[in-house]
């Protein structure tokens, strides 16, 4: 058994996870969880993360959830991938900056969105997030006049800053934005993004195929 262990559903945020993981390149052992059948509240699997939401990962007994965290640790725990400047290089700063922009601000955003709860003006001071006009504004800033978030190479912080915008673009919660598109576009070409994608896609049809 792997020494690193990744439990997901390929129609979840876990798709997130399972690009870093081929980037990161290591093996790893993969537990798919169905929604159908209720796995990810079972008891085993709430033992591991007792929100009962997918991903999360195993390393060495050491159990990570949330995707920004695990995006971190795993940039951490195998540094040979070069997914995260050095512990300390000036550069750390701004690649957390924007991996907990993406797992903040991002994300409450486009929630709020996704169930169409648009706050007050008087609200907005009371979310993290405050609007979503915003936050879309700061990242097209970010990403409209140079390819990567942080110095000159890519970064986990890239990888999910891409999956958000990816995922927005694709389910109408991110407009879309030319600086977006080309972005995205650049990282998704990598041939990790694209491993990932196949695996995912491959379990999924499988899932759809009537079992005899």
């Amino acid at each position: 058994m792997s020494d690193l262990v990744f439990y997901t559903n390929p129609m979840s945020r876990g798709r997130i996870i399972r690009w870093m993981l081929e980037e990161v390149g290591q093996p790893y052992e993969t537990r798919i969880l169905r929604w159908e059948t209720g796995e990810a509240k079972g008891a085993d699997y709430l033992a591991i993360n007792p929100m009962g939401k997918v991903p999360a990962i195993v390393h060495d007994g050491v159990v990570v959830t949330e995707c920004a965290a695990i995006c971190a640790y795993l940039a951490d725990a195998f540094p040979q991938a070069g997914l995260a400047p050095p512990a300390h290089s000036p550069l750390r700063g701004p690649y957390y900056r924007w991996l907990f922009f993406g797992a903040g601000p991002i994300e409450q955003a486009v929630g709020a969105k996704a169930v169409d709860l648009e706050p007050t003006i008087e609200q907005r001071s009371m979310l993290g997030f405050g609007c979503i006009e915003d936050v879309l504004a700061t990242v097209e800033g970010a990403v409209e006049s140079r390819p990567y978030l942080v110095g000159d190479s890519f970064t986990a912080a890239d990888l999910y800053l891409a999956s958000h915008l990816s995922w927005g673009m694709n389910f109408g919660t991110i407009e879309k934005r030319p600086a977006f598109e080309t972005y995205v576009e650049r990282h998704l070409q990598r041939p990790a993004a694209r491993r990932a994608d196949e695996i995912d896609n491959a379990l999924i049809a499988a899932a759809a195929q009537p079992t005899s």
